[in-house]
């Protein structure tokens, strides 16, 4: 964290919050690691306020853990946590798809099928994080038709700690493949309203990758000791 990074002028904690938010998923800043407010003020050109209030808001969404007095580290999951994390996806998940597949519009499966377009492009190029974004905006497209804001904000939560893993997942197993492929499925059965299948389907395809991350993970940090 040396060089410096130019940002606009307004809503400084919001932009420091997203810059530093886009590090930790992306693996800059790994789980454990130590977050200097001193540091990131210099680093950014600004003073320790707007630090400490983007880290805040970091913190109220799990990606750090800020205490008084003792700076800011970036969250470390246990591994039953991040099962946890992947267990609360599917339940949310299927239920919102579920409900979505038979509401669903000729234009929102339209949309879906341009996110994927989008994501599959992201593959080619080998561009993680664009991947892990439009994989979100994929996810929450296929379930918006379910019309329940309150179970997708908890689901925006959830998914934002998962996102760091599941861009881990695909960068590090090279899942590529399986994904693209599970992903036109998802998007075929909804347009069948084959609501039964598309919903197993999708268990299926976010406990596969809970089982390959917590069995990597685990591998990872055997190694650092």
């Amino acid at each position: 964290m040396s060089a410096k990074r130019a940002i606009h002028r307004q809503s400084l904690p919001d932009v420091i919050a997203s810059d530093l938010r886009e590090r930790i998923l992306r693996g800059e800043l790994v789980e454990g690691e130590t977050i200097r407010q001193e540091a990131l003020a210099d680093e950014y050109d600004v003073s320790r306020m707007p630090v400490r209030e983007a880290l805040k808001q970091l913190d109220a969404e799990g990606l750090v853990q800020l205490e008084n007095n003792r700076g800011a580290t970036v969250t470390e999951h246990s591994l039953d946590e991040i099962s946890e994390i992947f267990d609360l996806r599917a339940l949310i998940e299927v239920d919102l798809f579920r409900r979505a597949i038979p509401a669903m519009t000729a234009a929102q499966l339209q949309k879906c099928q341009g996110i994927l377009d989008q994501m599959e492009l992201s593959y080619d190029v080998n561009d993680v994080s664009q991947w892990g974004m439009l994989n979100q905006r994929f996810h929450a497209s296929l379930y918006a038709a379910a019309g329940r804001s309150l179970t997708n904000d908890l689901l925006h939560k959830v998914s934002l700690l998962s996102d760091r893993y599941i861009r881990m997942h695909l960068s590090v197993m090279k899942k590529r493949k399986r994904a693209r492929k599970e992903h036109r499925e998802l998007l075929e059965l909804a347009k069948a309203g084959q609501v039964d299948a598309a919903c197993g389907l999708l268990a299926q395809h976010i406990g596969r990758t809970k089982k390959q991350l917590v069995a990597l993970i685990a591998d990872r940090r055997t190694d650092r000791l």
